[in-house]
């Protein structure tokens, strides 16, 4: 069971009633080719979207639901424009250049989905008129790009047992003063060294770690079977290879997670934490494996480290020792354009790496 699918479909179900008929219908049709959590990402989008309709007097409807298709006909190009200037600058959060193009794009299917392919009883198009065939959405970034901004912000290769080092021994130095802190890193600093060591030697996304149960580890095959994003298949688990130094991890890990975590006899996540309140180990949420690492990246002087940096780092090492269509399949690209990112990263590693070997001898 993909754990994250089962939620994110489950909100799908609750938000859906509350989108006019013609979204409904949308979603509807892209239901057997998208997976609940890009359906899901539709449906804000369009939630966002009506709302600034009403919120800017472009309907007289007093709801979302019943914002009539007649509306989004008599939409102006200035209003396209006024919605991205809306998304830009909005006080509580501005989005990014990546995401209101994003949330344009999705815009833009649902109208040519309304005007090309959905008809009325009389076999005419459900929108007369599609404003968002004139939107340009430009791409945001390229490879190279997005090559640029990561530089200097991943772990190089002699980083990454540092890191995990410094999880196990490092970081109690420095919080010793915090009892609190101490304790909670008692409890959990083989978990947390697990997780890490596996995102490094693996590439896997954090929903990818999320999902994983204690049986979809085969330490003697160095496999992980995850469920792979962008696949809308819940009966097939992809097997990822993890590297040999991610085993000693996992073994301790996996040898006290019982004891530690006292899960309930049908838990079956591998990651568990113990909420407060609770004595029984749970399931770890995305959120908890993201602030985790940020903690420690924090204390480990790399405050910009993420969990996809993470992801990153594996990336870039991986690919130095193999080729491109060996790093997509690893990482579950869809695209080799994706992985071309590493080979820009690359460029710059493989420098440094000559550098570091000109000083050292």
């Amino acid at each position: 069971m993909n754990v994250i699918k089962v939620k994110d479909r489950t909100e799908l179900e609750k938000k859906l009633p509350a989108m006019p008929w013609y979204v409904e219908k949308f979603i509807n049709y892209k239901l057997p080719d998208l997976s609940p959590s890009s359906l899901l990402e539709y449906v804000r989008d369009y939630e966002a979207f009506l709302s600034w309709l009403i919120a800017e007097g472009l309907t007289t409807a007093p709801v979302i639901k019943d914002i009539p298709i007649v509306d989004l006909e008599r939409l102006h190009m200035e209003s396209i424009d006024n919605f991205k200037m809306f998304l830009a600058t909005r006080k509580e959060q501005a989005n990014t250049k990546t995401t209101i193009s994003r949330k344009l794009s999705s815009l833009r299917s649902l109208f040519h989905y309304l005007s090309q392919i959905a008809e009325d009883e009389n076999f005419y198009p459900l929108l007369k008129r599609n404003v968002m065939a004139k939107v340009e959405i430009k791409r945001t970034h390229k490879p190279k790009d997005t090559a640029a901004k990561l530089e200097g912000k991943l772990l190089q290769e002699f980083e990454i047992d540092e890191f995990i080092d410094y999880i196990k021994t490092g970081y109690p130095v420095d919080v010793a003063k915090n009892k609190q802190a101490l304790y909670s890193h008692e409890l959990n600093k083989t978990r947390d060294a697990c997780i890490v060591s596996l995102i490094l030697n693996s590439g896997l996304r954090v929903s990818e770690v999320v999902n994983l149960n204690l049986d979809d580890i085969d330490l003697k095959k160095k496999l992980a079977y995850v469920y792979r994003k962008g696949k809308n298949d819940d009966t097939f688990k992809t097997p990822v290879y993890f590297r040999q130094e991610a085993i000693d991890e996992l073994s301790l890990y996996i040898e006290l997670r019982g004891l530690q975590y006292k899960p309930v006899k049908r838990e079956k996540a591998l990651f568990l934490a113990i909420a407060n309140g609770k004595k029984e180990g749970e399931r770890m949420t995305k959120r908890a494996i993201q602030e985790m690492v940020m903690k420690y990246a924090k204390r480990f002087g790399k405050p910009y480290l993420s969990v996809h940096k993470l992801r990153h780092s594996f990336a870039t090492d991986y690919y130095l020792r193999n080729d491109l269509y060996k790093t997509q399949e690893q990482l579950g690209h869809a695209s080799p354009e994706t992985t071309q990112i590493y080979a820009h990263l690359t460029d710059k590693t493989m420098a440094e790496a000559i550098d570091r070997i000109k000083e050292s001898s």
